[in-house]
């Protein structure tokens, strides 16, 4: 059992923030999410300011640096050097990989910043709880980037849900549709495709938001039990196509033909996944499709593998089943390779019923008609006509900069909204995730301790 005191207390000599002028960032790890968050300072000047970055690629804290203004003085090459020059700003943005989340995490606390984390925030339970209780110890702040909180489409859902609209809710039905193409890019042949490389399960790298939305429409409610099932069927060197060569632009006969081909995916859309396909290109001034094409020809470029010849070993779908303390249950099923991307939701309560869809931008609400010649009463809502929620902006459904605003009050101790995210209200999403894999592979249901 484990037992933390989620009471925070302000460490000796921590500097408080000021409520005059802009909040002052740092960003750690200068990859497209966090450099995507820290540019609420460029549309939001007098809310907050960057000044440094640490990174360890020199050309993007070159990138950085021109996009915000910084000297070499206000830039490092890592966040451990970025900690030794003692709190610099109020508060970090570490936009770092999966399996630096925490160590980087640390030595930010310990300097004395606050942060802002992309999620997943740890590899495993025990990562995770050490740095709840570094955050304990040292009094600093932890916000997760569980950025579907703040779609408009979600906060919709749980407002009405807080509200007491469908009553106690006894089952959640998810599901998330991963592309073809999303799954080749990031799980097949890119940086997400091995836990060993990438450091988390696909399960947690690609879904960690859907789990979180599971503990979040039941907020105040413990999970307690998952059991899980899923596998990696289609993306291996058996389920080749008779032919297939190694590298598509390379050797590949039936290129023209397939409809993995690195051509269709990434020449012929240039644009749709470029932070991570072109990642290796950043510094090159030549970024002509036919600098690009020569670029996916190199042997050691991951992307332009065959899709069926990789060394991926994450599932590529993966259901589960959760148990509630108070006896509702949630499944939540991802599937990859699917042809049109979609996220998925139906939340079924004592009084009623939500169901839509992310990329609608609408659901249903649906309660009980006893009236004679009726059944039910439903009513769409849809999010564009939904008062606040109209002209959102930005990533995933308007979340990504109404997430840092939120983080600014947060560090600023101002209100913060609902969707909010501290370290501690993470955990319980995670803790599903994390055993939710180790169910997979143990192949029985397994009970989420409590903590």
């Amino acid at each position: 059992m484990r037992v933390i005191d989620s009471t925070v207390v302000q460490s000796p000599g921590a500097c408080s923030v000021s409520t005059r002028g802009p909040m002052t960032l740092v960003i750690v790890g200068a990859g497209h999410r966090g450099v995507d968050y820290a540019g609420y300072a460029l549309h939001h000047s007098e809310k907050a300011k960057v000044v440094g970055v640490a990174d360890p690629i020199e050309h993007r804290r070159r990138a950085v640096a021109d996009r915000f203004g910084l000297t070499a003085s206000q830039c490092f090459r890592s966040a451990e050097e970025l900690a030794a020059r003692g709190k610099i700003a109020d508060a970090a943005i570490n936009g770092t990989m999966d399996s630096q989340h925490v160590s980087t995490s640390l030595a930010l606390l310990a300097a004395g910043y606050d942060v802002l984390l992309e999620k997943p925030l740890a590899t495993n339970e025990q990562e995770m709880f050490q740095l709840l209780d570094a955050v304990r110890q040292t009094g600093r702040r932890i916000m997760i980037c569980h950025v579907l909180r703040y779609a408009p489409f979600y906060r919709a859902i749980f407002d009405l849900v807080a509200a007491g609209r469908i009553g106690q809710i006894i089952n959640i039905q998810l599901a998330e549709h991963v592309s073809y193409h999303h799954t080749a890019v990031g799980y097949v042949r890119g940086k997400w495709n091995r836990r060993d490389v990438g450091g988390s399960s696909m399960l947690m790298a690609k879904c960690c938001h859907d789990l979180d939305l599971l503990a979040w429409m039941k907020t105040g409610v413990r999970p307690v039990r998952v059991a899980s099932f899923g596998s990696l069927t289609y993306f291996r060197p058996e389920r080749a196509p008779r032919d297939a060569g190694s590298r598509c632009l390379v050797d590949c006969p039936i290129e023209s033909a397939c409809d993995y081909s690195v051509r269709k995916h990434y020449l012929d859309h240039p644009l749709r996944w470029a932070p991570y396909v072109w990642q290796g290109m950043e510094h090159q001034e030549d970024q002509s499709i036919r600098a690009k094409t020569h670029y996916l020809c190199q042997s050691d470029n991951p992307y332009g593998r065959c899709v069926w010849k990789c060394d991926n070993d994450v599932v590529d779908h993966q259901s589960l089943l959760v148990e509630f303390e108070d006896g509702g249950t949630a499944t939540f099923n991802m599937v990859g390779n699917a042809t049109r991307p979609q996220r998925s939701i139906h939340l079924l309560g004592t009084d009623g019923e939500i169901a839509g869809i992310f990329e609608d931008s609408r659901f249903v609400v649906r309660s009980r008609d006893v009236r004679a010649g009726h059944e039910y009463a439903e009513e769409i809502i849809s999010i564009d006509e939904h008062g606040d929620m109209h002209g959102a902006t930005g990533g995933h459904g308007g979340g990504d900069l109404q997430l840092v605003a939120d983080f600014v009050n947060y560090v600023r101790g101002e209100p913060a909204s609902p969707s909010c995210t501290s370290l501690h209200d993470s955990i319980s999403g995670h803790l599903i995730g994390f055993q939710a894999d180790r169910a997979m592979v143990q192949q029985q249901a397994l009970v989420i301790p409590p903590w």
